[in-house]
């Protein structure tokens, strides 16, 4: 039976017979609990059940035999897991090594490359499984040389009004660089910026930004590019010049998560630096 849910994705839960091994791991392993073994033996999800799927896809991925598909999505264009993973000693070097690049080459990067870092960090979890985050992109130099200049223009006027907030007086600083030295210590001559942000109806807005965020950024790091948490720009678009952030084309109910810029780096680090040892509290 095939039905709409009510994010109006078609269900579409397929089951090749002739591969299922009627194990009943997809049925164990449902959060919904929706899937259920039929008279037969085999795998089957109930019309008026169809509307409780979370679209996770759990079923499509935890089936050794590749015998379900979901959602339009056929096991042989996943990528299988054994063997696919990094070693422990391959991770944790990339979390430790990760830098903050303030860096970067004047040049963009491959159109494909920067799609595919979309692509795979939008595979990172939400909230309710709600995949509404949004990538606000700048994907040529010159567009972030204008968001520049309209944000360094808007802080200027509010610095010269002395309409700065409070907390945000060392933004003068900044300012004064820009004017005199054409220093731009906000957008760091980055050439590409990305806004992820997320309907504020969400269960978990903020969060979901945020990891997708992480996920974008650890991804980039192992294909070379770059990335630079950029709260400057974030509270300056979202809390300071609200007409930037529509002209960048933020719906007026999403929550703006965060900013980051990326690109080639023009350093390069040598090793992981160190910390001195977690905050760990244990529960008595």
């Amino acid at each position: 039976m095939v039905t709409q849910n009510y994010m109006d994705v078609m269900i579409d839960f397929r089951v090749e017979r002739e591969k299922c091994t009627q194990c009943g791991s997809c049925s164990k392993d449902c959060p919904s609990r929706i899937i259920v073994m039929d008279g037969e033996g085999y795998p089957a999800i109930a019309p008026e059940k169809e509307s409780f799927c979370l679209r996770c896809e759990h079923c499509l991925a935890i089936c050794p035999a590749g015998a379900i598909s979901i959602l339009g999505y056929r096991p042989g264009e996943s990528l299988p897991i054994k063997g696919g993973y990094p070693d422990p000693l391959q991770l944790e070097t990339l979390i430790k090594g990760r830098r903050s690049v303030r860096r970067y080459k004047p040049e963009n990067l491959d159109a494909a490359l920067m799609q595919k870092l979309l692509e795979v960090a939008w595979h990172a979890p939400t909230g309710v499984n709600s995949r509404q985050v949004r990538f606000t992109v700048l994907d040529d130099r010159a567009k972030v040389a204008r968001l520049r200049d309209e944000v360094m223009e808007g802080l200027i006027r509010l610095d010269r009004e002395g309409m700065l907030p409070a907390s945000k007086a060392y933004y003068a600083k900044f300012v004064k660089l820009w004017e005199k030295h054409r220093v731009d210590l906000v957008f760091r001559d980055a050439p590409h910026m990305l806004v992820a942000s997320a309907p504020k109806s969400l269960s978990t807005p903020k969060e979901d930004c945020m990891i997708v965020l992480t996920c974008f950024e650890l991804y980039a790091q192992v294909c070379g590019v770059g990335t630079l948490w950029n709260g400057i720009a974030s509270w300056a678009i979202d809390e300071m010049l609200p007409e930037v952030r529509r002209s960048l084309g933020i719906p007026d109910d999403h929550l703006f998560g965060y900013a980051m810029l990326f690109g080639k780096p023009a350093v390069h680090y040598a090793r992981t630096v160190q910390h001195r040892p977690a905050l760990i509290h244990r529960v008595p």
